[in-house]
């Protein structure tokens, strides 16, 4: 059998999907038209800018600066706000599963860890009914 050609082994949307849906507890959702990734009902990861190439992991600032520091050839903030407090993309036409597997991994424990100490929002149905 031949070795796997280089593009054989880049990342798809499909592939960043797969991978994230992977992890425990992580569950496919959207928001405002993007698909997202959430573990505990919060979002970790998302392909809302899959069209430009890229998948989005929602890091802490601190983990953004060691994968762009890094692999700043893959990996570079998100602009504006979200990018500040640590939203990161992924350029997945460059990347390898190890690595949208290991920064998946990162962005879905974030989560898991803020949500411990994380309060759920109450929903609007269940305030009318008290």
């Amino acid at each position: 059998m031949d070795p796997p050609l280089a593009f054989d082994l880049l990342m798809k949307p499909a592939d960043f999907r797969r991978i994230a849906l992977s992890l425990e507890g992580a569950e496919e959702a959207s928001h405002m038209g993007a698909i997202d990734f959430r573990v505990g009902g919060r979002i970790f990861a998302t392909l809302a800018s899959q069209d430009q190439g890229y998948g989005n992991l929602m890091l802490t600032p601190e983990q953004q600066a060691d994968f762009v520091r890094d692999m700043p050839e893959l990996f570079l903030p998100i602009r504006g706000g979200w990018g500040r407090r640590g939203a990161t993309h992924i350029l997945l036409s460059k990347v390898g599963e190890d690595v949208v597997t290991g920064a998946l991994r990162a962005a879905w424990k974030t989560r898991v860890e803020k949500n411990k100490t994380t309060k759920k929002k109450r929903s609007s149905k269940k305030l009318a009914a008290d």
